[in-house]
């Protein structure tokens, strides 16, 4: 396959053209080659159109990370329709709510999973059952059949008529109220994507790229695309210890690892021999802010690595990233727009702020997603107009704003405030959570740390830390004595909370929703 790449399969498509015997994705024992996937992924292209799958149709993949759940996402995009991958940690009530939602008229998922489906399929949208490996249980009737293999469709799938413009993707996003909801992604956000951001780490086929988040989620998506365009060598892993992650670096010569901050304070402390940590060529984090001693500990492990700061949101699938070259002078910077992107900080009233003022990050560019997925409501909420000074004759123009309040310096730098739903007001100032959880980290003896904003009359907000032990029992004296040297009092929490683990969303971040309601309730 060869020409541009304007729809989401065109990146494994070229890419096995190219080089089809080079490895393309490895799990577990088993490593297929792009030109192997690439035939896996045209046999279940086919198999789809001929259960009669059309333009625009969704096809959830409710699979843990295998080689089998990349080739359906594939597939989907070849065969015209829409995937929907759904997190392998999630209950039937939730993958139950996404089917639903979304409407898939097509589900991707493995005998043993299915069987824990029965309730939810009685009643929805799926039509039509593919699974993995052995055949699909009785109580899902004739809707199931087993996923077919290049033996049994030798031949190309019927060419999808969908453009870059046509939705390509839903991934399911927890929000600060009510059930997940489904961002619309683009085949163009993907490919833009996915060319953005292996540009700007210098991906090549050469690298060997860890895959440890979920493929629903984005960043955790972006690996898969990221390696493809450059025909990089993509190792998938379902994220269990600490420890496994340095063996598998160790096992396939890993050069590139991106993770969120709550996976890099664990994997920051594993056991790195140097020779597998001299082979990592670049680290990324997203997702949040990584605190600044977790930054330091990457860097003294990784010493040949770049280290990439970046901010992403799923409205918008990638945003910024911080010049390797920039961390000593920037270290708390989410850093500028990624290539082919526009990042705009802004006042309630679109008018741009000055250096140091706070304001909304807005986004900009290919990369804005479509909307929420059959909502037209929060879609008109977070997808606005942006003003253009001198440019009032062209159609309006639709950006992300994101929710996140952020500032930029003299230089342009951007660096992350908070969530806008985040942030604790009290006793008449604003604060990040962030800066007190960079406080609790600070002193040592904290492994994890979220800070809340709980209300109260008088104040506004008490503020609550949440937090483990970095090593035996939490010593509350010496915690609270160093938070009272390092902050104003006005920050110094009225109450902490230590726990011996601390609840995380599917996507690996911590579940600040669940511990507000805990600690409110």
């Amino acid at each position: 396959m060869t020409g541009i790449r304007t729809n989401v399969h065109h990146l494994l498509g070229q890419a096995a053209a190219a080089a089809p015997e080079s490895a393309a994705l490895t799990y577990k024992q088993q490593t297929v080659s792009y030109g192997e996937l690439w035939d896996a992924v045209r046999a279940a292209a086919v198999q789809l159109q001929e259960l009669g799958l059309q333009r625009g149709d969704r096809v959830a993949i409710y699979l843990e990370k295998r080689i089998e759940l990349v080739v359906g996402v594939f597939a989907t995009s070849a065969a015209g329709g829409v995937f929907v991958p759904i997190n392998h940690v999630l209950k039937p009530a939730q993958v139950g709510h996404i089917l639903n939602d979304s409407g898939a008229r097509f589900l991707v998922t493995s005998a043993d999973r299915l069987a824990q489906l029965p309730s939810v399929l009685i009643e929805g949208s799926v039509e039509h059952i593919v699974v993995v490996g052995a055949a699909g249980t009785a109580s899902a009737g004739s809707r199931v059949s087993s996923l077919h293999t290049p033996a049994e469709h030798a031949a190309a799938p019927a060419l999808p008529a969908s453009i870059d413009i046509d939705p390509a993707a839903i991934l399911y996003t927890s929000g600060s109220t009510g059930m997940p909801k489904g961002v619309v992604l683009s085949h163009r956000n993907l490919v833009v994507g996915a060319e953005s951001v292996s540009s700007y780490l210098g991906n090549t086929s050469d690298d060997v790229i860890l895959s440890i988040l979920p493929l629903s989620f984005d960043a955790g998506l972006s690996q898969v695309t990221t390696a493809f365009a450059a025909g990089a060598h993509c190792i998938l892993m379902n994220y269990l210890l600490p420890s496994d992650v340095p063996k598998l670096a160790a096992r396939h010569g890993v050069t590139g690892i991106t993770g969120v901050p709550p996976l890099w304070l664990q994997i920051a402390d594993a056991d790195w021999p140097d020779e597998v940590a001299g082979r990592v060529r670049y680290w990324a984090n997203t997702g949040g802010r990584l605190p600044r001693t977790v930054l330091d500990r990457l860097r003294s492990v990784f010493t040949n690595a770049a280290p990439y700061l970046m901010y992403g949101l799923t409205e918008a699938f990638r945003s910024t990233y911080l010049d390797p070259t920039e961390i000593d002078r920037h270290p708390d910077s989410i850093g500028k727009a990624i290539p082919n992107a526009e990042i705009l900080v802004l006042r309630p009233d679109g008018t741009r702020c000055a250096p140091g003022e706070e304001g909304e990050l807005v986004h900009r560019g290919a990369l804005v997603a479509l909307g929420y997925w059959n909502d037209p409501e929060r879609t008109s909420e977070r997808y606005r107009p942006v003003n253009h000074p001198g440019q009032q004759w062209r159609a309006p123009e639709l950006a992300v704003w994101s929710g996140d309040t952020v500032v930029a310096d003299e230089e342009g730098f951007l660096y992350f405030i908070g969530r806008t739903d985040d942030m604790i007001k009290t006793s008449g100032y604003r604060v990040s959570p962030s800066e007190i959880e960079e406080a609790a980290y600070a002193t040592g003896v904290v492994r994890d740390a979220v800070a809340l904003g709980i209300e109260e009359v008088g104040i506004g907000h008490r503020v609550v830390l949440i937090a483990t032990s970095k090593v035996g029992e939490l010593d509350m004296a010496v915690l609270l004595g160093a938070l009272r040297k390092s902050l104003p009092l006005y920050m110094v929490p009225s109450q902490i909370d230590v726990r011996d683990e601390l609840p995380r969303s599917p996507n690996g971040k911590f579940d600040r929703n669940l511990l507000k309601a805990q600690v409110s309730g």
